[in-house]
């Protein structure tokens, strides 16, 4: 399906990021796997890609370096001819009540949650605009939608990658360019291993499905938007929850 395609998927070293690189390749994609910390994480990612007869390249970036992010989309650009499918999939948390929450926290996670997307979509843009094609997908989150006590940082966010999208959207639509937005809910990753039994239970009783979803089944909704499929949606937000916010 998507075999002579390039995508670029961010915070691809694990988690949510990790299954849809591997999604995406199993559908014939080549993968620039983006990382930011652990270059041996990244190469594992890219191992069990070309283990299952996949292409796939590590490219280390902070996307919330403008500058950086700038030099890694002309690389990739350089390198490869073109960029079909951007996953803005990069992300962090740093939880805390807004009383104690600090300036740094804050700015942390803002800027590799929604500046980080700001930077790919800016630079990658304009190849997809010179292409008259592209696929755009942004992560979210149902706190962006619900908000999350402790989560003023996390949830402001993931508000505004809904917004970006939208804004995105609006101004490429004319050049055959999709954004949508996926927005997942309490999904088997790292982050959530390490919820306390207690939360992860009370999580749980507010899923009409009744339990955590798997990374595979955000990865099969974003193979979806960026397949020919899809060609008609934009400006979208699929929420990926068990039926949490409907």
């Amino acid at each position: 399906m998507f075999t002579g395609k390039v995508a670029v998927v961010t915070g691809a070293s694990r988690g949510i990021g990790r299954a849809i690189a591997g999604k995406l390749a199993s559908m014939g994609a080549f993968v620039i796997i983006n990382y930011n910390g652990s270059e041996e994480r990244a190469m594992e990612v890219k191992q069990e890609i070309e283990a299952a007869h996949g292409a796939a390249a590590v490219c280390q970036c902070d996307v919330s370096d403008y500058e950086k992010c700038e030099a890694f989309i002309q690389n990739v650009i350089r390198e490869y001819g073109h960029i079909d499918i951007l996953v803005n999939n990069a992300g962090v948390t740093r939880d805390g009540l807004l009383m104690k929450m600090t300036e740094e926290a804050f700015d942390q996670v803002i800027d590799t949650n929604l500046k980080g997307a700001f930077n790919t979509i800016r630079f990658a843009s304009r190849q997809m605009l010179k292409q008259k094609s592209g696929r755009i997908i942004n992560l979210s989150s149902v706190v962006g939608v619900t908000g999350n006590a402790g989560q003023a940082n996390y949830a402001a966010s993931k508000a505004g990658i809904i917004g970006l999208t939208k804004a995105a959207a609006r101004e490429l639509a004319s050049r055959g360019i999709t954004v949508n937005a996926i927005a997942p809910g309490f999904i088997e990753t790292d982050m959530t291993s390490v919820l306390p039994e207690k939360v992860r239970e009370a999580s749980v009783a507010q899923i009409p499905l009744g339990s955590f979803g798997k990374p595979e089944q955000v990865a099969a909704a974003v193979a979806f938007l960026a397949s020919e499929d899809a060609a008609y949606i934009t400006g979208q937000v699929l929420h990926v929850d068990g039926g949490m916010v409907m």
